[in-house]
């Protein structure tokens, strides 16, 4: 019996829940393991033999190789842990938040500062506010995105 998630219409929001931790649990630790000085040393010194040492799969390796934070999410990743790799990098949150929106920082930080993304043309996928995933930076929303949308019909409503 498969649970009903209405979440899944909600464009640009990936809710962490059961599923995708179960789906991400590797990704996350790897992410875990960067808190520590030597194992980002040796992750910045190659990192795809890193990577290889963990039992990831090829989209997770990718998306932490092409820092698709977008990605990283869809294929489990937590933004929290994700975050280590931000700081593996010496980029900011703000910096990494921004680069999930096609955003400049400058920019991200001035629509934050005025309340967000509009709730107009994102309450549902199907719409056309700027947190649709064809509006998204990294390609034209993820997988995930894009097999929610298969399942929203002309009006917003899911099928």
């Amino acid at each position: 019996m498969s649970l009903e998630k209405p979440y899944l219409a909600i464009p640009g929001t990936t809710i962490f829940d059961a599923a995708q931790s179960r789906k991400g649990y590797w990704l996350n630790q790897f992410c875990m393991s960067l808190m520590r000085a030597e194992q980002r040393a040796r992750f910045k010194a190659d990192e795809r033999a890193y990577l290889d040492q963990w039992p990831l799969t090829d989209a997770q390796k990718q998306a932490v190789l092409d820092r698709d934070l977008n990605r990283a999410i869809a294929e489990g990743g937590n933004i929290y842990f994700l975050a280590k790799i931000g700081a593996t990098d010496g980029k900011s949150f703000l910096q990494m938040a921004a680069s999930m929106t096609g955003m400049s920082e400058a920019q991200y930080r001035e629509m934050m500062l005025r309340g967000g993304r509009s709730i107009e043309g994102n309450r549902v996928l199907g719409e056309d506010g700027d947190a649709q995933p064809h509006r998204q930076p990294q390609g034209h929303g993820t997988p995930d995105q894009k097999r929610r949308q298969e399942h929203v019909d002309d009006r917003g409503d899911r099928r």
